[in-house]
């Protein structure tokens, strides 16, 4: 496996399992299987309801606390946004049966996002988020966040696929040293991404599945990637991704298939910002 080093020194697989969208009932059996497949980052939040499952297969799997790399994320506080962020993190903790985190992210740019950041600064001081970072944060909030505030966030995990690469922002995070990683690297199947005739000529010369070749792509962009699967053998196969690499023309004709805009949602819409803000997530 390879790894990224964050910029306060944290090391972080650049390949990951991602338990999004899978229900809890099957969470425990996905993420054992995706660490008997060699699988070491495991990215879950608060608001998919399956910290708990993700816990139980990390105690059963016997794997050394240290070796593993654990991510959830907090969902909008109510005020005092402070305080609520740090019984929203112990929360998060005792379902996953950590005392520690690798990686607490903010899972939205909405409500007192100074407030968050601050109770999450304080989390990273005492070492019991060894990172923190953001999602889905563009680069006016991102940039407003560094500025204003002490500790620059390791991660911003984004929309990020071969039909919205985010290169331009790819590059302005590196210049303030922010990791960037992907959510939705198969854009969820859209504009039928696993059939698409490119991607599946390039995978044919290396033998290799589109989804390989999306997830060569983007790690060798430097790119964290948390592919979700819940079938062993596809797990195993988007895991074995390390034995090949892509051509600079390769790179370049996949750069061709940026529309440069969302195929999700639009977190600059005020639908979104208001459906967001609303949610409130039970206990």
């Amino acid at each position: 496996m390879q790894n990224v080093t964050l910029n306060n020194g944290v090391e972080m697989p650049i390949l990951g399992f991602g338990v999004y969208q899978i229900p809890a009932d099957q969470t425990e059996q996905a993420v054992s299987e995706a660490l008997a497949a060699g699988y070491r980052l495991l990215d879950t939040a608060a608001a998919y309801g399956n910290e708990e499952a993700v816990g139980r297969a990390i105690k059963s799997s016997g794997i050394p606390r240290e070796d593993l790399f654990v991510t959830t994320k907090l969902w909008i506080q109510d005020a005092p946004a402070q305080d609520n962020t740090k019984r929203a993190f112990e929360t998060s903790l005792n379902k996953l049966g950590l005392d520690y985190l690798d990686l607490y992210l903010m899972h939205q740019p909405f409500g007192d996002v100074y407030g968050q950041w601050r109770a999450m600064e304080d989390l990273n001081r005492e070492g019991r988020a060894k990172a923190i970072g953001v999602a889905n944060f563009y680069p006016d909030r991102l940039l407003d966040l560094i500025i204003n505030n002490e500790i620059t966030p390791q991660v911003n995990q984004i929309e990020t696929h071969p039909f919205f690469q985010r290169a331009d922002y790819q590059e302005l995070m590196r210049e303030n040293n922010v990791q960037i990683q992907s959510w939705g690297g198969f854009a969820e199947g859209k504009n039928d991404l696993f059939t698409n005739p490119l991607l599946a000529e390039i995978g044919e010369k290396y033998g290799k599945s589109v989804a390989q070749v999306v997830l060569r792509w983007l790690t060798q962009r430097g790119v964290v990637a948390i592919p979700k699967s819940v079938r062993a053998e596809r797990m195993a196969e988007n895991f074995d991704i390390f034995d090949f690499e892509l051509t600079d023309d390769q790179m370049a004709a996949i750069a061709t298939l940026d529309t440069g805009t969302s195929l999700f949602f639009d977190h600059h819409d005020p639908e979104i910002v208001a459906w967001l803000s609303k949610r409130r997530l039970d206990g």
